[in-house]
């Protein structure tokens, strides 16, 4: 028998000590639950996606000093496990997507991956070179490949490695989350072990990094694509499972999360390691008495504490009666410091300044970006003050067709709910109120508004968000065509408007801050459309 530990932790890209670290404390505790193996993510040892370091020799140079150290220091701490360690590696001017198989202080083989992602968030085409052999390495008796990530999403490499003997898959993954993206990940290793006939253990990064979370739910299939493993979602675990004879065993089994449980967890840890990881000291959100900040101040306050929020309303003229009660009680049950700033004295004075300009114009869109720029002055006033981020809290619907002001309500660092439609926004906050009621029904159930003018609405200027969701899903997420639409039953008028004010409001959208990925393709490294375009699609 073979017991083989999945160390599903979190990697922090280019901490090469620290990440050495936590694969040493991954291994003492393998070792301590009877581990002979244990298996880590892609690029473990230095963080995934490292993007542009890897252009760097220097970083090949550093990464394999941490790990030539990883190899002396685990002989010491884990004396006779095996590591299956993911890392960029340089070997004669050729730079490779790698796993090292260390044992007792040695590096036993190395695997190269053959499969290079170049689409979605992926450029692995951009760094590394192919791999062209399998890896099959003998460990506790057991024939055991080696693949990495992309090579089971497609034929070729799996079928190499049982072609070399493998009796056992041993996969290394860097997989970022989208919803429901499990299911994939588990149909396409299905069909891996299909076309081999041999089990796979797969092992998947957890942790926020920029745009990407990472969720983990590392899971084992046996040789009849049965799940005998399943690691528990956004948050670090050690797995065991036993491999006896072409079976598979082990008592780990997390439940799968519903959508919405997903998405909240995502959006709390790339909070959560975006925060973290670089350094800041907390997080500023600016309330507006809506459902959008109200969702955004719940995902900060889960992911850093309470002690680490800061709220701020800045009401205007406009500002309803209602909307301040209802933060100053969502304040009040989460237990964050609040401050209310006026804006009508800064309206004032701009409006002053800017008189003699305006002599004779009528009032528009201007004045109310206005208001959001003063809003965005102050609390990025407040942010270089304090050393805190200001989490910005438009949702993928606005940014999808510009229902946003650059250097306003888009002023900020870290764009919590940028890729969560306005409907899931509602579902989310029905699901955060079911964990505990904080988010008043008012926010919930009251027709949303931008509050730049008197008895305004959202969908004085958009078609109802049901509607849009649709068409920007259909168009941005499944790249169909607006005939295509059309044809499917959403209105004609809707679909011109919506497509129109998507392509061009690329400008804003190029300005905005990073935020989180959670569906297939978000408006960030997967949605490359050139700024100044001709080109528009036919009805």
């Amino acid at each position: 028998m073979l017991r083989i530990a999945v160390a599903q932790f979190n990697a922090i890209v280019g901490d090469l000590t620290g990440n050495v670290e936590r694969i040493i404390n991954c291994a003492i505790a393998a070792q301590a639950g009877g581990a002979q193996v244990m298996l880590t993510p892609e690029l473990a040892l230095c963080g995934y996606p490292p993007e542009d370091l890897l252009l760097r020799p220097d970083f090949y140079r550093a990464c394999s000093r941490a790990l030539d150290d990883l190899a002396k220091r685990t002989e010491a701490a884990a004396p006779g496990l095996a590591v299956v360690v993911g890392h960029p590696e340089e070997h004669a001017g050729r730079r490779y997507n790698a796993a090292t198989v260390i044992e007792n202080g040695l590096k036993k083989a190395v695997y190269h991956k053959m499969r290079l992602p170049n689409y979605e968030v992926f450029d692995e085409k951009r760094y590394f070179e192919a791999g062209s052999e399998a890896c099959v390495v003998t460990l506790g008796g057991v024939r055991c490949g080696i693949n990495i990530c992309a090579d089971i999403w497609e034929a070729g490499a799996a079928e190499l490695s049982r072609e070399a003997g493998a009796e056992l898959l041993l996969v290394l993954n860097a997989s970022p989350c989208h919803l429901e993206k499990h299911q994939q990940r588990a149909q396409v290793l299905g069909e891996r072990i299909a076309a081999t006939g041999i089990p796979a253990i797969y092992a998947n990064l957890v942790g926020g990094q920029d745009e990407l979370v990472f969720d983990g739910a590392s899971f084992a299939l046996d040789a009849h694509g049965n799940c005998k493993m399943r690691l528990p979602s956004f948050e670090e675990a050690l797995g065991i499972v036993d491999f006896d004879h072409n079976r598979l065993h082990s008592e780990q089994l997390a439940e799968e999360l519903p959508v919405e449980a997903e998405a909240y967890r995502a959006l709390v840890l790339g909070v959560r390691d975006y925060i973290g990881k670089s350094g800041f000291k907390g997080a500023i959100i600016g309330l507006s008495g809506g459902i959008d900040s109200a969702l955004t101040l719940c995902v900060a306050v889960d992911a850093l504490g309470a002690d680490k929020v800061h709220a701020v309303m800045m009401p205007s003229p406009y500002t309803a009666q209602m909307s301040l009660d209802d933060s100053r009680e969502m304040i009040r049950k989460l237990g964050v410091r609040y401050d209310e700033i006026a804006i009508e004295p800064a309206m004032r004075t701009y409006a002053a300044m800017l008189d003699p300009l305006f002599a004779g114009l009528p009032e528009d869109t201007t004045e109310e970006n206005i208001q959001a720029r003063i809003r965005g002055n102050i609390l990025m006033a407040l942010s270089n003050k304090t050393g805190a981020l200001v989490l910005t809290t438009g949702n993928k619907s606005e940014m999808a067709v510009g229902y946003c002001t650059l250097y306003g309500d888009m002023a900020g660092g870290f764009a919590v709910i940028k890729d969560v439609y306005k409907t899931l926004v509602y579902r989310l906050s029905r699901y955060r109120n079911v964990q505990s009621p904080v988010i008043p029904e008012n926010i919930i159930v009251r027709p949303p508004s931008a509050e730049l003018k008197p008895d305004q609405t959202d969908q004085d200027s958009l078609p109802p968000y049901e509607i849009l969701d649709a068409i920007v899903r259909a168009y941005m997420e499944e790249d169909r065509s607006p005939r295509e639409i059309i044809a499917a039953g959403l209105p004609e008028d809707a679909v011109r408007r919506v497509v129109r004010l998507l392509r061009i409001a690329e400008y804003k959208r190029r300005q905005a801050p990073v935020g989180i990925r959670i569906t297939p393709r978000g408006f960030g490294k997967d949605w490359r459309y050139p700024i100044t375009n001709r080109y528009f699609d036919e009805f």
